[in-house]
């Protein structure tokens, strides 16, 4: 299988390279055709694990220890046996993707990566270190530095928007352990810290970085982040078919909270592979710049940024997009680059009309403010006990309105993306609580109000010590990152 940029089908490599490089030179997402006859149906009554690996030599088929990659990665990390369980929850399911090391959906893929680049590194004879340089809306983040901390041969520098993040997210980042490790907080919001990366991935592919360093990447840009993600949307169908809900061969509708695309751009894939999803439904907050284009054609930034109460989908430049256009579009790698320039010069692009035809095929969507996900917070949890973030709380509300609307009797499965001990704030409210200044405090007063059992890895931030107290612009990220590249190989 050969990966080729969205930007310049002549630009090609192996997925062993792709990964590796986790961004195209030309700026572009690496991508490859889907496999035509991937036998989905065989791996229904297969674990998560082996259907993860299965999936995975499928779409990144140079890697010759997936198996074993699998294994090693998720053994011991979850606290789910099956990784991502499926909930029902009155008329509709919740996936939950929070059991993993660092409570957010983010450890499915990340927990991977790593050893999928120490692997790469081994096929493809790289001598030096990856460094993997990644900007964070709050999850990526935390997921990204549990998965590589101490790694050999690997470092890594992460970036978030000062600010931008919620308390525990942050703190779950500024006081990660390892000696390959640095945060750092961008004076801005996360299109800022995601521009200032990918200008350094085009910048320092025309240097020689101190020691071989190599670049590469953890967020869903790279295609060894994205890959296995896809799982989930496979293991939620099986528990589906399991439970008698549906019939193999049946379609599902999955809501999927997201700002950057690529959780959502997972489910296609599973789509690709075989699988009979119904609608992929996109689920915005205020930051609706998705929702905008699904139902208009026309992609535009140039828009007020909010901070709200689900700050991973904060997000106006969603990367993941340009993967899914090109996908649509058949290949056409030379309308995608103009449509790319068009965004950096102008702030917009509109799409034609049989692209846009074909998105609405594929993709429903819809919008949730945070009142309105507070508001199904406090809901579910009076009506049936259960409770969510306000990532998720988006997802559901959401899909309050697509049931709605909808005519069909398929199952719709909302995808849960973190726990609601990290937005415990957030979920207080919801519940008809107050706020307290103390963020522990607050996930203490949500378990004594829900019995809700907070996560370990959680709860055990109050006694870390804070390690990383950087704060940078954004027009430094370049000299940050060769600054510290620099400092890691002096030692």
């Amino acid at each position: 299988m050969i990966y080729q940029s969205t930007r310049s089908r002549e630009l090609t490599v192996t997925s062993t390279q792709a990964v590796l490089e986790g961004l195209a030179s030309d700026g572009g997402l690496y991508i490859a055709p889907c496999p035509e006859d991937f036998d989905w149906k065989a791996l229904l009554d297969k674990d998560a694990c082996t259907m993860s690996a299965a999936i995975l030599k499928a779409l990144l088929p140079d890697f010759t220890d997936m198996d074993e990659l699998v294994q090693k990665g998720y053994q011991g990390k979850f606290a789910a046996p099956d990784l991502t369980p499926l909930a029902k929850v009155g008329d509709r399911y919740v996936l939950e993707l929070f059991h993993g090391p660092t409570a957010a959906f983010k450890d499915v893929a990340l927990s991977l990566l790593p050893r999928l680049i120490t692997s790469a590194q081994q096929v493809e004879g790289m001598k030096g270190d990856v460094v993997i340089l990644t900007a964070t809306s709050g999850d990526t983040g935390k997921a990204a530095l549990e998965g590589f901390h101490d790694v050999p041969g690997t470092k890594i520098i992460v970036f978030f928007p000062d600010g931008g993040v919620s308390a525990v997210q942050r703190l779950q980042m500024v006081t990660q352990v390892g000696d390959n490790v640095q945060v750092c907080a961008i004076r801005g919001n996360f299109d800022d810290a995601q521009t200032g990366v990918k200008e350094t991935f085009a910048a320092c592919e025309k240097m020689h970085l101190p020691g071989g360093a190599h670049l590469s990447s953890a967020n869903s840009i790279n295609i060894g982040r994205l890959a296995p993600q896809v799982m989930y949307y496979f293991k939620a169908y099986a528990d589906l078919v399991k439970a008698g809900r549906i019939a193999v061969g049946d379609k599902v509708h999955f809501v999927v909270p997201t700002g950057n695309f690529g959780d959502i751009l997972a489910g296609y894939y599973a789509k690709c592979l075989g699988l009979p999803v119904g609608k992929l439904v996109c689920a915005s907050n205020a930051n609706d710049v998705l929702t905008d284009f699904l139902q208009s054609g026309v992609y535009d930034r140039r828009r007020p940024f909010y901070k709200t109460t689900s700050p991973s989908m904060d997000i106006l430049v969603s990367s993941n997009l340009e993967r899914m256009l090109y996908l649509l579009s058949g290949g056409d790698d030379a309308y995608i680059a103009e449509l790319m320039a068009q965004l950096k010069e102008t702030g917009r692009y509109q799409v034609s009309e049989a692209l846009f035809a074909r998105l609405q095929e594929v993709f429903a969507c819809g919008k949730c403010g945070d009142g309105d996900a507070s508001a199904a917070i406090g809901r579910v949890w009076q009506e049936e006990h259960y409770l969510m973030d306000p990532h998720t709380a988006v997802g559901w509300h959401v899909a309050d309105g697509f049931m709605a609307a909808q005519d069909d009797e398929a199952p719709v499965v909302v995808l849960s993306t973190a726990s609601p001990y990290k937005f415990s704030g957030a979920v207080l409210e919801a519940l008809g609580e107050a706020r307290m200044d103390d963020e522990f405090a607050m996930m203490q007063k949500l378990h004594e109000i829900t019995g809700a059992p907070v996560p370990e890895n959680l709860a055990k931030l109050q006694q870390m010590p804070v390690l990383h107290e950087d704060v940078i612009d954004k027009e430094q990220i370049m000299d940050y990152v060769l600054s510290q590249v620099k400092a890691w190989e002096e030692k």
